[in-house]
């Protein structure tokens, strides 16, 4: 062993940490109980032996040992890279390693690192509400350096993040869908993407493909290349002009945060969420979303134009010709933490039986269902609409740094969670009652 040290930090997939200093050597990491770095049987996703990380004065190199789900670096899917300082490697879709360069030169045994993640503490989670609390009102302080109006399209799509959600924008053209999404990748120092749906758009050119390249011997061999959906935040533009073979491409990754190539896995994230837009005032040369891939989503978000106010505000921005630039204000490690603190909100059991007697309204065969609902819904909301309630609640709670949730939170969100889980039938149509409409009737009886 020699003088020369890094300090690495694992990161599970709820954001827990802890470091240690390697010195020069070769360290294999894996569950596998032989591994220099051993991670518990819990990272499903980490292979016995996944990667080995080769440290040296003259580099720090990470290279896979033919791991089942790969190795990434700074997202990108790599065999072998040479790393740098700050790089974050991920193994699997839970396990993530910092690297820092170099660190110290003392001497001592070669170490060995057992590492099992953890669960939050109290303090933890006490701590976590407050930086959330702090970071939404520097988030949407930032995001609206940019963005004019549509505050609550802004907070539903950072519940959603924190809730590890999707959400679903439908507005007419030109109101900032698109510039809203890159604006809080930036903000949020996520990899971004954009896949402009089209009718000729294969599931190939979302997930990627096996292509033939020739390796170091001049081999021809067979290589992933990942496409566009390996990012942490995926925006998909017009999501219905494509056709539903190249729509259902999406539906493994949104829902197992992974996606599947000639019998391998690929992970996604963490974290990892789809932004999907829809034009609502065309429909030639669309598809209309399934509605199994719809209930995917867990905020169907309408965006409406701006008021004159904020029109004139945009107007002017434009006539000043200053193109603003953002700060940071969090990174993906700070939201996993958040995601794991979202996750410890508490729920009373007054609260869950009101969300699930909720859904259940908008059922025509069940016995609470208003009128309305029994005339003009061909069928409710299923399970997952209580899920997304449920999760979305706990969002807003920890986005005002609440260690509970109540109604008010489920009531501002119920209806971008159920309008897009509501099938209407002919009368509805025919008498201009809308999916709102229903959602009014379906739960007037809970907010008195």
């Amino acid at each position: 062993m020699g003088n020369y040290r890094i300090t690495i930090t694992l990161i599970d997939g709820q954001g827990h940490s802890d470091s240690m200093e390697l010195e020069t050597g070769e360290y294999v990491i894996g569950r596998g109980e032989d591994c220099q770095i051993c991670v518990s049987e819990n990272f499903r996703s980490v292979s016995r032996h996944h990667a080995c990380l080769h440290v040296s004065p003259e580099e720090v190199l990470i290279q896979d040992l033919d791991s089942r789900s790969g190795l990434t670096v700074n997202g990108e899917i790599v065999r072998q890279q040479v790393l740098e300082d700050g790089d974050l490697v991920r193994l699997g879709g839970e396990l993530g390693i910092r690297v820092q360069l170099p660190k110290g030169t003392q001497e001592s045994e070669a170490p060995r690192m057992v590492f099992d993640g953890a669960k939050a503490s109290v303090q933890d989670i006490s701590a976590a509400l407050g930086d959330i609390a702090q970071a939404s009102q520097a988030l949407f302080t930032e995001v609206h350096r940019r963005i004019v109006g549509q505050d609550e399209i802004i907070a539903c799509v950072w519940a959603a993040l924190l809730g590890r959600g999707h959400c679903l924008l439908v507005g007419v053209p030109g109101l900032a869908k698109t510039l809203l999404v890159s604006t809080l990748s930036e903000v949020l120092q996520l990899r971004f993407s954009r896949i402009q749906f089209t009718p000729d758009l294969m599931p190939s050119d979302i997930i990627g493909s096996q292509i033939l390249k020739r390796d170091g011997d001049g081999d021809p061999t067979l290589r992933f290349e990942p496409g566009p959906i390996f990012a942490q935040l995926l925006l998909a533009d017009e999501i219905n002009r494509t056709p539903p073979k190249t729509q259902a491409a999406l539906l493994q990754a949104m829902q197992e945060r992974q996606v599947t190539v000639s019998r391998n896995d690929y992970n996604l994230g963490p974290p990892f969420c789809v932004i999907a837009t829809q034009n609502p005032i065309e429909q030639e040369g669309t598809y209309p979303l399934p509605e199994a891939q719809q209930d995917r989503f867990m905020f169907s978000l309408r965006l409406d134009y701006p008021t004159r106010t904020e029109e004139v505000e945009v107007l002017t921005r434009l006539a000043e010709g200053a193109r603003t630039e953002l700060k940071t204000v969090l990174r993906a490690e700070d939201i996993l933490r958040f995601q794991a603190a979202v996750d410890q909100i508490a729920i009373p059991e007054d609260l869950i039986a009101a969300i699930a007697d909720a859904v259940r309204s908008t059922r025509p065969d069940d016995p609470t269902a208003p009128d309305l609902v029994r005339e003009v819904v061909d069928w409710g909301a299923g399970p997952r609409a209580g899920q997304a309630l449920l999760t979305g609640a706990k969002a807003l709670a920890a986005m005002a740094g609440r260690p509970a949730a109540g109604w008010a939170d489920v009531r501002r969100i119920i209806k971008p969670v159920l309008r897009h889980r509501i099938g209407l039938n002919y009368r509805a149509r025919g008498r201009g009652v809308t999916a709102d409409d229903v959602i009014e009737a379906a739960v007037a009886r809970f907010d008195t």
